[in-house]
C-alpha cells in the first residue's frame, strides 16, 4: 500500500519537485547525436524563453515541417531540438542546415518539456524562436550561450 518509511534518498533525488524524471534521468535516455547539449540551467533558461515567446505566436515555430520550411527560406533565430527523438533520422539533417545559416542551436533533453514550454498538450521536436522586444534581453544571452556551445569531436 504505502511506501516503507525507508525509502532511500536515491529515490527521492531521482525525482524533480513535480514528479517527473530528473535531469539525469532524461540525459540517458537521449540519442548519441545530441550534441550540443544543454546543461540543467541552460535547459531551463531556454524554456523560460519558449514560454515566454509562445504568448506571441507569430515570433514561434514550431515542428519539423515548419522550422524545417522557415529556416530554408531564411527566418533566423534560436533553434531548440529535443534529445528523445527515435528514430532520429527524420530530423538529424537540421543541425547541418543551422549551421550553414550560421543560425544557433542546441539539444534539450527532452521533447514533452519542449512541448510544454510551448503550451502544448503534446511533445514537440524542434522549435524556432525568432527575437522580439518583450524578451529581447533573454534572447540575447541566451543567443550569446548557444554562440559558444562547442560540439565535442
Amino acid at each position: 500500500m504505502g511506501k516503507s518509511k525507508k525509502e532511500s534518498t536515491e529515490e527521492i533525488e531521482e525525482k524533480d519537485e513535480v514528479g517527473e524524471m530528473s535531469y539525469e534521468q532524461k540525459i540517458a535516455n537521449a540519442c548519441v547525436i545530441a550534441k550540443p547539449m544543454a546543461s540543467k540551467k541552460l535547459t531551463k533558461k531556454c524554456y523560460k524563453l519558449l514560454k515566454k515567446a509562445s504568448k506571441h505566436k507569430s515570433f514561434v515555430r514550431n515542428g519539423l515541417k515548419d522550422v524545417q520550411k522557415r529556416i530554408r527560406k531564411g527566418e533566423h533565430g534560436l533553434v531548440f531540438f529535443a534529445a528523445d527523438v527515435s528514430p532520429i533520422d527524420i530530423m538529424v539533417h537540421l543541425p547541418g542546415v543551422c549551421e550553414d545559416k550560421n543560425i544557433p542551436y542546441c539539444y534539450t533533453p527532452s521533447r514533452a518539456d519542449l512541448g510544454a514550454a510551448l503550451g502544448l498538450k503534446r511533445g514537440s521536436l524542434l522549435a524556432l524562436v525568432r527575437e522580439k522586444e518583450d524578451y529581447k534581453e533573454l534572447f540575447d544571452e541566451l543567443k550569446q550561450e548557444l554562440t559558444n556551445l562547442a560540439v565535442e569531436l
